[in-house]
């Protein structure tokens, strides 16, 4: 038998969020990593602000709760302290691409070994809905009108020369479960972003799932870069792949 990981803490998602789908398929690592043999205090988790964040309450792992755009910094000094955790770091693409994006630039430039899982619902839905560097350009936010191409998170990270580098469907737990355990399992710095919708602030980014396609793992940089210029992070239209972009040991 596994052990339950999970806490007595009331879940305060809103019903049907993909939040949901992704503490599942996190529960999910976890409780297989233990059973084959890791101990759960093995596993710590970092999180900052956010309703990405609250994933901390519902799992039963040591950790830390961190300031907005701060859990990177927070895990890499975990690891440092501690190089036999296995250290997972959530953020929002708020936290990741706007507040933290310095500390994001230079973790995954100096390969620390931590795992993190952006979850990218393309807006600051915590704080009612505010654009983010990844808000699709034409979007209409508050009487605003997003004037600026959205920022492409897979292109940066290649081009910082990341290691693993990939992208989940929170609706596929059983697959978004297999490449967040390869991140865990992975020796460097591991990127995966999940492409998930917010119910109340970006319910529109349901049109992309009918885009969403499974890609094979892929080992080649040159392959890598071609997934990542096939998905604009606008367009309703374009392919977006799903899966290992890029993983180099």
């Amino acid at each position: 038998m596994t052990k339950d990981i999970s806490t007595k803490s009331q879940i305060t998602w809103c019903p049907g969020c993909p939040n949901f789908l992704i503490l599942e398929a996190v529960k999910r690592v976890i409780n297989e990593l233990i059973k084959e043999g890791n101990k759960q205090e093995d596993f710590c988790i970092v999180t900052d602000i956010g309703c990405n964040s609250k994933i901390y309450d519902y799992l039963n792992l040591s950790g830390v709760y961190g300031l907005h755009g701060r859990a990177v910094p927070l895990a890499e000094g975990i690891k440092i302290g501690n190089p036999k955790l296995k250290v997972l770091a959530f953020q929002g693409d708020g936290g990741a691409y706007a507040e933290g994006i310095e500390h994001l630039i230079h973790a995954i430039r100096k390969n620390t070994d931590i795992s993190l899982i952006i979850h990218n619902n393309e807006a600051f839905s915590l704080t009612t809905g505010q654009p983010t560097p990844t808000t699709p350009f034409g979007k209409k936010i508050k009487n605003e009108e997003i004037k600026l191409e959205p920022l492409n998170p897979i292109k940066l990270a290649l081009s910082l020369n990341a290691k693993f580098v990939a992208r989940c469907n929170p609706y596929d737990i059983e697959d978004t479960k297999r490449i967040i355990k390869k991140s865990i399992l992975f020796k460097g710095f591991s990127f995966v972003e999940i492409i998930q919708k917010c119910l109340i602030f970006s319910p529109e980014m349901s049109i992309f799932e009918k885009n969403f396609y499974k890609i094979e793992d892929n080992k080649r940089l040159e392959n890598a870069w071609e997934i990542a210029n096939q998905w604009n992070y606008s367009s309703t239209e374009q392919k977006i792949p799903i899966g290992i972009i890029y993983e180099k040991n």
